[in-house]
């Protein structure tokens, strides 16, 4: 996957984007408004992270909670993300950008699940960034998925209660195939989780930016990057 980026930058970076509906109401714009501007975010982001060598970036894109919002709101969501597929994933194979996802995306409109999967494959083999987009995602129904297929094995006499260990609940998981975050960046001042990687998270470094999403841009992230590399990791040690 290229060379690995010095120790002070982070390997795998992961985003809540939050604030696109307060950008847009903040100028009497419509939600949707807001939801189209972050698009731009997420093109400046994926941009740095391509000039700082980071390896992985996961965005928190439609949460399992969204699905309780007007369904005007989530048509128009939905409508936008097939739009960001259709036109991201030719920048994305032009930039070798890989575009993977988690979360329980058959819940997904077909047209946008459709879409998904042929920016998947046509990216599939691409190596200078993998961008992993939650969708669909909360983290306590990843987790429950996990142990219903760890105990359907133990059922079937696959796997031994006793052999169970970290390891395994993190193979089971959405996201086994790649490196828990390093990072974990919030936008819009917001101070919690909210059912995003609870599991991967246990070790990332927080920052947090009191800027709305859509008007995160690529100086933003370096600032995030540079305070990361100022931390120093002790994962429990002294």
């Amino acid at each position: 996957m290229g060379n690995a980026p010095p120790s002070s930058t982070p390997r795998h970076v992961a985003v809540i984007m939050d604030g696109n509906g307060r950008w847009a109401e903040s100028r009497g714009l419509p939600r949707k408004a807001g939801h189209r501007a972050g698009a731009e975010s997420v093109r400046e982001v994926v941009d740095a992270c391509l000039d700082l060598g980071i390896e992985f970036l996961t965005l928190y894109a439609f949460s399992s909670e969204n699905w309780n919002r007007p369904e005007k709101e989530i048509d128009a969501l939905m409508k936008l993300l097939e739009q960001f597929l259709k036109t991201k994933g030719q920048e994305f194979g032009k930039k070798n950008v890989r575009l993977r996802t988690i979360g329980r995306t058959q819940m997904l409109p077909d047209s946008c699940r459709d879409q998904l999967e042929k920016v998947k494959a046509d990216t599939a083999k691409n190596t200078a960034l993998t961008v992993i987009l939650a969708l669909s995602y909360g983290s306590r129904e990843e987790i429950t998925d996990a142990a219903q297929r760890i105990a359907q094995k133990v059922a079937i006499g696959q796997l031994a209660p006793e052999d169970i260990s970290r390891e395994t609940v993190s193979a089971h998981l959405d996201t086994a195939d790649f490196p828990d975050p390093d990072l974990l960046i919030r936008t819009s001042g917001e101070l919690r989780l909210s059912n995003f990687l609870l599991w991967q998270l246990s070790y990332a470094e927080f920052f947090i930016s009191p800027k709305n999403w859509p008007d995160f841009h690529k100086s933003d992230f370096r600032e995030a990057i540079e305070d990361y590399s100022r931390r120093h990791r002790r994962f429990g040690r002294v």
